[in-house]
C-alpha cells in the first residue's frame, strides 16, 4: 500500500480510529494503539456491512453521471411536454462536460429513461445515496444541476417542485437545505442570464443584491459572515475535492464554472463595500 493509499484509509475509518484510542487511554500509550487498532477493524466491519466499503470513486462517479441525465430527463418531462429550452440545457451540460461519443449516447438515453412514465427515481438515487454516504459536498452538486434543468425557463413549477422534493428525500437532504440551494440557484440563474462574470457589477444594485443571492447571503451581513460563507462555497465546490468524492470527472469544467461564479459574486460584494 502506498502512502497515499494508507492515508486515505486512515482518515476513511478516522471515526473508529479516535474513539478506540480514546477508550484506550487509561492504558497508556500501549493502551491508545491497542484501541486504535481495535476502533479501525470495527468501522471497517460496520461500513464494509453496510456496503460502504463496495463503493469506490469510479462506482459512485457512474451512479452520479446515470442519475445526473436521467433526473434531468424526468424533469424535463415534469409538466407533460419536454420543452427547447430544457434540451438545449441537457445538451449544452452534455457539451460542457466534452463527452465522447459513447458517453454522450450513454447521456441521451439515461435522458430519455428519465422522461419515460413508468421511470422510478429510486432506482437510481438509491445507489447514487449508497454511494454518497456522508458526502454532502457532491449531493448538493447534484440538486444545484437538477435545479437549474428546472430554472431554465425562471422557475421551476409545481410538478418540477414535488419531483425536487422527492429527490431530496430520496438523498436525505432536509427541506431547509434544499431552500437554501434553491435561493442561491435563483441568483446564480439571474447570473447566467446576464452574461457570466461581470453581471454582478455592471447592473447596478440589483447586480448586487445577486451577488449576495450567489453566496446565500443578506445584504446587511457583517464582514466576518461574508468570508466565511465565500470559503465555504469555494471548499465545496473544489473541483478536485469534488472529483475525488465521486463526481465524474467531465463535470469538473462544471465545478470550475460554479467558482468562478462564487469568486465573481464575492469580489462584486466587496468592491462595493468600499
Amino acid at each position: 500500500m502506498n502512502t497515499y493509499s494508507f492515508g486515505a484509509n486512515m482518515a476513511r475509518h478516522r471515526t473508529g480510529l479516535v474513539l478506540g484510542a480514546l477508550i484506550g487511554l487509561t492504558g497508556g500509550p500501549s493502551g491508545m494503539l491497542f484501541g486504535a487498532a481495535i476502533g479501525y477493524y470495527l468501522d471497517k466491519l460496520i461500513r464494509s456491512v453496510a456496503g460502504a466499503e463496495s463503493w469506490t470513486q469510479a462506482k459512485a462517479q457512474t451512479a452520479f453521471f446515470d442519475a445526473t441525465f436521467c433526473v434531468m430527463g424526468k424533469i424535463a418531462k415534469a409538466d407533460g411536454q419536454v420543452t427547447a429550452e430544457e434540451i438545449k440545457y441537457a445538451e449544452a451540460v452534455m457539451t460542457r462536460m466534452q463527452l465522447t461519443d459513447a458517453m454522450r449516447k450513454r447521456a441521451i438515453d439515461c435522458f430519455s429513461q428519465g422522461k419515460e412514465t413508468a421511470f422510478e427515481l429510486a432506482q437510481v438515487l438509491e445507489p447514487l445515496r449508497r454511494a454518497l454516504v456522508n458526502n454532502a459536498s457532491v449531493k448538493q452538486m447534484f440538486i444545484e444541476i437538477q435545479l437549474q434543468a428546472a430554472l431554465v425557463d425562471g422557475e421551476f413549477s409545481p410538478a418540477e417542485g414535488r419531483i425536487l422534493a422527492q429527490v431530496c428525500q430520496l438523498l436525505g437532504i432536509s427541506q431547509r437545505e434544499f431552500e437554501a440551494v434553491a435561493e442561491r440557484m435563483k441568483a446564480e440563474q439571474s447570473f447566467h442570464q446576464g452574461g457570466g462574470q461581470g453581471q454582478f457589477e455592471g447592473s447596478g444594485n440589483l447586480g448586487i443584491k445577486q451577488a449576495y443571492g450567489v453566496l446565500g447571503l443578506n445584504h446587511d451581513c457583517d464582514a466576518k459572515s461574508l468570508k466565511m460563507a465565500y470559503r465555504k462555497l469555494m471548499s465545496q465546490h473544489h473541483p478536485d475535492k469534488l472529483v475525488a468524492r465521486g463526481l465524474p470527472d467531465e463535470m469538473m469544467q462544471m465545478a470550475k464554472q460554479k467558482t468562478q461564479e462564487i469568486q465573481a459574486a464575492y469580489d462584486a460584494i466587496k468592491k462595493s463595500r468600499k
